[in-house]
Parts: structure tokens; sequence; C-alpha cells
């Protein structure tokens, strides 16, 4: 059964040259991803001049007409998986867990289960409205590893969100990024937004939004450095970004660094340190944890 349409696109092609459909759209539509469209033209939600097309590469030539139909989306539910977490600490308010590289905080289009949130549904009750991202205050990429904190009801979201907003709890990540420095501490004041050429990917961007991050070198190999990195504020990507933006992006990061790189699963940043004010007790809670075992031994690698 073909999905309900929840939106359309009339579209005309008017180019002395040929060009990509895929690429015409995605310029058109801004919504819209890359991927999305491709998927809409295999699935023939596209069709030019009002035939659907075989392929996202399809040469579009002056006057022909497109209609991009949206279908509506299937509905995303989270629901609880039986899968094993790194509990750090838990009461009956928080919950503070170190997710491994490779798993998503909370289910999306196209990551629809075996998230960090259906596992948490499974280990223990959330009492949220959210029915997505239920407990959720803040989220790590899926290739970064390191600590999380969760909301194990709506005083303590609360709590969290506002500590988050005014910047007081503490947030400390470690990386490894390309290239030495000459400076043992520094600070990256960049406005962060997405990308005007890729829309998959956050830009330093005039009049984006405010973004900050402290970094301290911790050591120096050959052609790399591992960094000590302090978040004051929380964009999307920021980290990568930012070590991107001065020149040092993170080892490992597909999405922002170089192809010769170190092989690892994705980049190697690590959410090493949590700190926040318990939402009940109003006590400084701090917690630690290592990397990951690769993250491990690609340092022994560089050190020798």
């Amino acid at each position: 059964m073909r999905k309900i349409i929840s939106k359309s696109f009339n579209l005309e092609y008017n180019e002395t040259k040929k060009g990509r459909l895929d690429a015409f759209i995605n310029d058109e539509i801004s919504e819209l991803t890359r991927s999305q469209i491709q998927k809409f033209i295999k699935d023939q939600y596209i069709t030019v001049n009002g035939q659907p097309v075989a392929k996202s590469g399809f040469k579009l030539t002056n006057g022909d007409k497109i209609l991009v139909n949206v279908p509506e989306e299937e509905p995303i539910e989270a629901i609880p998986e039986n899968i094993p977490i790194d509990v750090v600490y838990e009461d009956d308010d928080v919950l503070v867990v170190n997710k491994p590289q490779g798993m998503v905080v909370h289910p999306a289009a196209g990551h629809p289960d075996k998230t960090l949130v259906n596992a948490i549904l499974y280990h223990c009750q959330i009492n949220d409205d959210d029915m997505i991202r239920p407990g959720i205050v803040h989220r790590i990429d899926k290739d970064t590893s390191g600590l999380l904190m969760i909301a194990k009801n709506n005083l303590a979201k609360q709590s969290l969100m506002k500590q988050l907003k005014e910047k007081s709890n503490l947030r400390e990540y470690v990386a490894i990024v390309h290239g030495n420095f000459k400076e043992k501490t520094g600070k990256i004041n960049a406005p962060l937004g997405r990308s005007k050429t890729d829309r998959k990917k956050q830009a330093v961007v005039e009049n984006g939004r405010n973004a900050v991050t402290h970094f301290t070198v911790l050591e120096q190999f050959e052609n790399y450095s591992l960094l000590k990195l302090k978040l004051e504020t929380g964009r999307t990507h920021q980290i990568r970004v930012h070590m991107q933006y001065i020149g040092h992006p993170v080892a490992g990061d597909p999405l922002y660094g170089p192809k010769n790189t170190l092989k690892g699963n994705g980049q190697f940043l690590h959410a090493k340190t949590l700190g926040f004010v318990h939402p009940r007790t109003n006590k400084w809670m701090e917690f630690s944890v290592e990397p990951p075992k690769i993250f491990l031994d690609t340092l022994m690698q560089l050190r020798h």
C-alpha cells in the first residue's frame, strides 16, 4: 500500500545545460535531504513530465516539469528493547550511562530502534510525556562514546535542562585530533549553523547560534594531539566543527575530517566527565569514565 502524500512541490527546470534530477530538487527544496530525494525517486514519488524515472541521476533538460510528492512519515514510537547498557549511576531521579560508539541516542527516521532510549525503557521506568525522547536532556553523536545524564521524571528533567541552559553543569571530552599545537590552552568562540553547501553538516556561519569550546593540550605525538575539551554550549557537532574550523579535525571523523586519518569506529571523541547538581538533593555529582578500548589502544600506538 502506498503512503499518504503529505505535501507536493511543482518545479520546472530552466537551465540551458542538462542537470541531475536529485541535485536540482536538492537545490530547490531545502527541507529535503539528498538521501530522502533519492529514496522518493526510487519509490516513484517523483515524476518528470508526468512519468516516473528510474535513476536519481536522470538528466533534466530545459522546460522539464517535475512533481515531487512527499509521503507522510510513518510514526516513530520508542519501545523497550532488551539491550545491555553500562549504568554508571542510578537513583529514583537520574540515570547516568556510558554510551558506546555506534549507538544512536533516540529513535528517528533511519534509526527506529536499537537506540539508547529503547535500552533505557527496558531497564527502568521513565515518567515523561515525550514518547520519542523520554528522559533525554542532551545528546552525543552516534559514533561518540561517553557519559549521558537521563531524567527519570519531570522534576529531574526540568532541573537538568535548566542547568544546561545556564551552563552550570560540567561536560568534558577527550579527543585525538590531527596536528600539533604551539599553545597549551585555547578558546574557540565561533557561531554554528547548518552548512550552506551540505545539509548534513554544521558549519561556522555568520549569524549562527553562539558556540564556545575550550581546549587543553594533554599530549602531543607525531601528527596528532590528545586534547581535553570543555563545552560551554552544546550545539550539534560542536566539537567536531570547531576543531575542523581551527585546522585540527578530530581523527577518524568521517564527516569533518580528512580521508587519511586514524582507523577506528568513527571519530576519536569521548565524553569522559559529566557533572551536575542533583535535582532533588541539590548536591554536586561528578562522574568520569575511560574511553573505549580502541581509543586507548590507538593512544598506546601513538605513544610508541
